[in-house]
């Protein structure tokens, strides 16, 4: 039985990666097994993860695009190594359930976040409720984030919503360039939380629900929850954890 598989997307350098790791596990004995290397992008682990949502499997990223947040750095000399020194962390997506204005209910799963976006020139016009509280009665915005721990570097971070500690158990509603009121921060809740969002005025302000990179138009509701059932395990090097990526995230300076 092959303990280790080993995919990459198509990507010239993902491709020679995959044969220098091949090599080096037909030379040496993995003691893990029910890996699964996985050498790309971020975008690429996500698509991957969400194939195997239900496997049990371990997920050893390697980086072989530009930025790579849920990967690890490529080693030819470590590789083994890393793998069996790796820890494990375990994540649970988003949820996401939308009904459009056919009534038509579509569901797909985020790992970084959900977004709500709007669809048209128009600004979107959202109500927004925490389980049965309302945490906003109408923000018009170009949309709204609901973003995991993993994902609040990514979108959520360049809409100046608030980084979070993997372990925090806690989700980020962040709003993308809100108009009215214009000084509403968003609100950070727990990630047992129901988010429902819905469109005030689907006819002249339509809104599209993206689950990541799958977009579901012309949404009138969309409920957002953690979906603890599925659960992904990450492999990372000891010295490059996600958490420590995430904080070194929240320390970064960046220069113009």
């Amino acid at each position: 039985m092959n303990r280790v598989q080993i995919i990459s997307d198509k990507n010239q350098r993902s491709l020679k990666i995959k044969s220098v790791i091949q090599k080096k596990i037909n030379q040496n004995k993995v003691k893990r097994s029910n890996i699964t290397i996985v050498i790309g992008g971020d975008g690429f682990m996500l698509q991957t993860l969400k194939k195997n949502r239900k496997s049990k499997k371990f997920f050893y990223g390697i980086n072989s695009g530009s930025y790579g947040f849920l990967m690890n750095k490529f080693s030819s000399k470590n590789v083994i190594s890393n793998l069996h020194k790796a820890r494990m962390i375990t994540i649970s997506p988003l949820e996401m359930s939308v009904k459009n204005n056919k009534n038509q209910t579509k569901k797909h799963i985020a790992i970084n976040e959900v977004s709500i976006l709007r669809q048209s020139r128009q600004a979107a016009s959202l109500s927004i409720y925490h389980g049965s509280k309302q945490v906003i009665k109408k923000l018009v915005s170009d949309g709204v984030l609901v973003s995991t721990p993993a994902g609040s570097t990514a979108y959520n971070l360049s809409v100046h919503g608030p980084i979070l500690s993997l372990n925090s158990k806690r989700l980020s509603i962040s709003p993308i360039s809100p108009f009215r009121p214009r000084r509403w921060k968003g609100k950070i809740v727990s990630d047992k939380s129901k988010i429902n969002i819905r469109n005030l005025n689907p006819k002249k302000r339509p809104i599209s629900a993206v689950a990541d990179n799958i977009e579901v138009r012309n949404a009138k509701n969309i409920i957002v929850k953690t979906n603890q059932k599925i659960k992904f395990n990450l492999l990372y090097d000891r010295n490059r954890s996600l958490q420590k990526k995430i904080q070194i995230e929240q320390l970064r300076k960046e220069t113009f």
